[in-house]
C-alpha cells in the first residue's frame, strides 16, 4: 500500500493498493491554502482507510508540473512523512495521474492533458495510449507553453483544474509491478518561482 500525495494544482492525498485500487482518497481544490490542508487530509485518508504507517510501502509524491509555491509543500510534505515512517519516496509525474484517469475512465488514442500555469501560460502533456501494464505512455515531457500556441492534432485535448492521489497512486503502483522506472527525483517547476530572495543592501566604505 502506497500513501500518494499531490499539491500541483489543489491538494490531494491517498491511499491506495495494486489490488485493492484507491482505498481513501481526499482533496481541497483551493490552490492557496495547501500548507494549511495538506496535514489533516493525510490523516484523514490514514484513518479512514484504517492504515498504519508502518503498513506503507512507500509515498508517492506528486512532482509537478506545477507552480513553485505549491508544488514544493506536497513533495515536502511526502519527504517529510516517507523519512519519518522510514519509507522510500516515489516520484510521479503528476500529469500523468490526470492521464490515467482518463483512460481508465474510457479514453482512448493520443491525449493532450492541460493544466494552468498561470501568467496566460500553460503545463502540457503528450500521451500516445496506455502500454502493456495500463500505464500512460508520454510522447514527451511536460512542457511549458502560451495558452494560444498548442497544436492539438489527433489528440483529445484535456483541459483539468484537479490532480487525484488516488491515480497518481495507481500510476505508482502500476509502474511498480510492471518492473519500470519511477520519475526522476527533480520537481517539475519548468520556470524560476515568481519571488526571487532579495539581493540584500551593498555596503561601500
Amino acid at each position: 500500500m502506497l500513501l500518494a500525495i499531490d499539491s500541483s494544482l489543489g491538494t490531494s492525498a491517498a491511499v491506495v493498493d495494486h489490488d485493492r485500487g484507491i482505498i481513501a482518497e481526499r482533496s481541497h481544490h483551493d490552490t492557496r491554502s495547501h500548507a494549511e490542508v495538506v496535514g489533516s487530509l493525510i490523516r484523514d485518508v490514514l484513518t479512514e482507510s484504517g492504515v498504519a504507517p508502518a503498513e506503507l510501502s512507500g509515498v508517492v509524491a506528486g512532482m509537478g508540473p506545477g507552480p513553485f509555491t505549491g508544488l514544493r509543500i506536497g513533495i515536502a510534505a511526502a519527504r517529510a512523512f516517507a523519512f519519518g515512517a522510514e519509507k522510500h519516496v516515489v516520484p510521479i509525474v503528476s500529469h500523468d495521474a490526470i492521464a490515467l484517469e482518463w483512460y481508465v475512465g474510457g479514453g482512448e488514442g493520443e491525449l493532450l492533458v492541460v493544466t494552468d500555469a498561470r501568467r496566460r501560460e500553460i503545463y502540457c502533456t503528450r500521451y500516445s495510449g496506455t502500454d502493456a501494464a495500463g500505464l500512460p505512455v508520454r510522447v514527451d515531457e511536460p512542457a511549458l507553453a502560451k495558452s494560444d500556441s498548442i497544436v492539438v492534432g489527433a489528440a483529445t485535448r484535456v483541459d483539468s483544474d484537479r490532480v487525484s492521489a488516488g491515480h497518481l497512486g495507481m500510476v505508482a503502483e502500476l509502474t511498480w509491478a510492471a518492473g519500470l522506472p519511477f520519475a526522476a527525483d527533480e520537481p517539475l517547476y519548468l520556470r524560476s518561482p515568481d519571488v526571487s530572495p532579495s539581493p540584500g543592501k551593498r555596503v561601500t566604505s
